[in-house]
């Protein structure tokens, strides 16, 4: 079990790459009880807006990523001070519109000569989600096959999310030596102006998650 530490007087971005740790083998999601293979891979993290003002260390949000030829995997643990979710969703947890509560996010670009297409992929603190097909047409479902495990600690008011991607969903020819641009994203707050949160500062004037010019980069560690 990974241990909670309490929240840093500051947590500014450091950086604008993340890497990803290959996974020993696949695994099954537990957000409660994580897999010890989480380890290995160094995470990021953000409390600071979408301009990169006004860090809140009490919404801290933590990212980790692992892969495997299969499979690439996200782990969130996000701190916060209060929830604001839907109620309900599709029978299989897939919610429209789901960035109008609390959310966790991440936008997936596998090719960056293509700026204007990647993939959007959405979970809340009570296990709802959402994927999407960005491109310059319009928004369509991905129907990634994206599995989640979602687990709430109220009294800690930490929420964390485990995602499992299939690769096969994010591009048709995986290369790990690829160089994948991202950025990844935190919304809280039940009114205006609710707080939104990102890895790497999109500095638009308005809250805008949808500048990949402001994507950070991803790697893929190799295996020893």
């Amino acid at each position: 079990m990974m241990s909670e530490s309490e929240p840093k007087s500051h947590c500014a971005v450091a950086g604008d790459e993340i890497v990803a740790a290959p996974a020993s083998q696949d695994f099954r999601l537990n957000a409660q009880h994580p897999s010890q293979q989480w380890q290995a891979a160094t995470p990021v993290t953000f409390c600071s807006d979408w301009q990169g003002k006004n860090p809140d260390p009490a919404r801290q949000t933590e990212v980790r990523v692992l892969w495997s030829s299969e499979t690439l995997y996200l782990r969130y643990k996000c701190r916060y001070r209060q929830l604001y979710l839907f109620p309900d969703s599709e029978p299989h947890g897939r919610r429209n519109h789901l960035w109008d509560r609390d959310v966790a996010e991440a936008f997936l670009q596998p090719d960056p000569s293509r700026p204007r297409y990647y993939k959007e992929f959405e979970v809340s603190p009570n296990g709802f989600w959402i994927d999407l097909e960005i491109s310059p047409g319009p928004l369509q479902d991905l129907k990634s096959g994206m599995q989640r495990s979602v687990w709430l600690d109220e009294a800690a008011k930490t929420w964390v999310a485990e995602l499992a991607i299939p690769m096969n969903s994010l591009t048709n020819h995986f290369d790990p030596r690829a160089v994948w641009r991202l950025n990844f994203y935190r919304i809280e707050g039940t009114k205006e102006p609710r707080f939104y949160a990102a890895w790497r500062p999109t500095n638009t004037p308005e809250p805008n998650f949808h500048v990949p010019s402001a994507f950070g980069r991803m790697h893929f560690q190799q295996s020893q």
